[in-house]
């Protein structure tokens, strides 16, 4: 048997050496007879003892050996190599066989032989076959929790690197704005000073606003809305009054929890695709609902809406909504929604939907 190297495999070694001990009992009681309950007390008596023997044993070798190779991938997971192990196995099963034998007497009332009287055929065929159970048992926990472990730092690997790829993604979607922001403002100072003047200081309140929140993995729905609310007063500064805008976040969804700067990236794209484009402009509305234990965010615009080749390619907004996928798909698996279809009076609506 072995130590169990995290607290998450000590279920799995509790469980794995109670039942070894009932199979132990059982073959003990067929293949001996005499009373059910004392070959049952032995067996649990015995084997518990060796497997806290066993585990006290390796567990502290391995902490020793790392202290010398901190670098053994083996050792962080507890596995010394079959040549420290099996000392481990042979000093840990005489200890516990004996002390597992004294305690069962002591429970009994009966008499054992102890393993110093190995010249006695039943004392040595009873040591071998509890040599035999504990090599079987150390090999097959230590597997299991290798196993274990390969397949979590596999997931973590794997966490990490879409936390990464989002981080690169969130990165790439800041300079996307801040571009088309600076273009215009780069009109607007030889024609409009005045105007490029407001427009920059928005923008610097919005940069501020927007690098605080990258850094949080999750904030307030308000937050959000803010968010887009600076972004918006930005593109009202550029639009004029072709842009109209409508925020509508009831009170008590106020402080619930989303990723920040998820909506972002579908204003900007109903702006970008569905607005602009329009030459009369049109309304921008970002809303926020419960339905049925979830909740619905939606981006709605009254624009240019989804053109053909738009709504079966993604060509021009393919970026800003795999972004949102991808973040949703990271965040919340498949228990998110996201859609875009166009609206009947005209223009498009970006709905998702996640546990709330």
């Amino acid at each position: 048997m072995t130590p169990a190297h995290s607290r998450r495999d000590w279920p799995t070694y509790v469980g794995g050496t109670i039942a070894i001990c009932l199979v132990v009992g059982l073959l003990n009681y067929v293949m001996r007879g005499g009373k059910f309950w004392q070959g049952m007390l032995y067996a649990f008596t015995v084997g518990v003892q060796i497997s806290a023997y066993i585990s006290l044993l390796t567990y502290g070798l391995a902490a020793l050996l790392r202290r010398r190779r901190a670098d053994s991938a083996a050792l962080r997971h507890g596995w010394v190599g079959w040549g420290w192990l099996l000392p481990c196995i042979l000093l840990g099963s005489l200890a516990g066989y004996s002390g597992g034998l004294w305690l069962g007497d002591l429970i009994s009332g009966g008499r054992s032989l102890q393993p110093w009287q190995a010249a006695d055929r039943r004392v040595a065929l009873s040591l071998s076959f509890t040599l035999l159970v504990s090599v079987v048992a150390t090999w097959f926990f230590f597997s299991l929790f290798k196993l274990n472990s390969a397949r979590i730092e596999r997931a973590e690997a794997e966490r990490q690197a879409a936390e990464a790829r989002l981080a690169l993604l969130q990165s790439q979607l800041e300079p996307h704005m801040l571009f088309n922001t600076l273009a215009h403002l780069r009109v607007l100072i030889k024609l409009r000073p005045d105007e490029a003047q407001r427009m920059l200081d928005r923008l610097i309140d919005y940069l501020r606003a927007t690098l605080q929140a990258s850094r949080a993995t999750e904030h307030a729905l308000a937050d959000e809305f803010a968010r887009v609310a600076d972004y918006l007063a930005l593109m009202q500064l550029r639009m004029g009054e072709r842009l109209r805008v409508r925020l509508d976040l009831p009170a008590e969804l106020s402080g619930v929890a989303i990723p920040p700067l998820l909506l972002q990236p579908l204003v900007e794209n109903a702006i970008k695709h569905g607005l602009e484009p329009h030459v009369a402009g049109g309304e921008l509305r970002v809303s926020a609902a419960r339905e049925g234990g979830r909740l619905v965010l939606e981006v709605a615009d009254s624009g240019a809406g989804l053109t053909a080749t738009n709504e079966l390619s993604g060509v021009g907004t393919g970026f800003g909504l795999n972004q949102v996928r991808e973040r949703l798909a990271h965040r919340y698996s498949d228990s998110a929604r996201f859609d875009l279809t166009p609206q009947a009076g005209g223009g498009s609506v970006a709905r998702i939907e996640i546990p709330s």
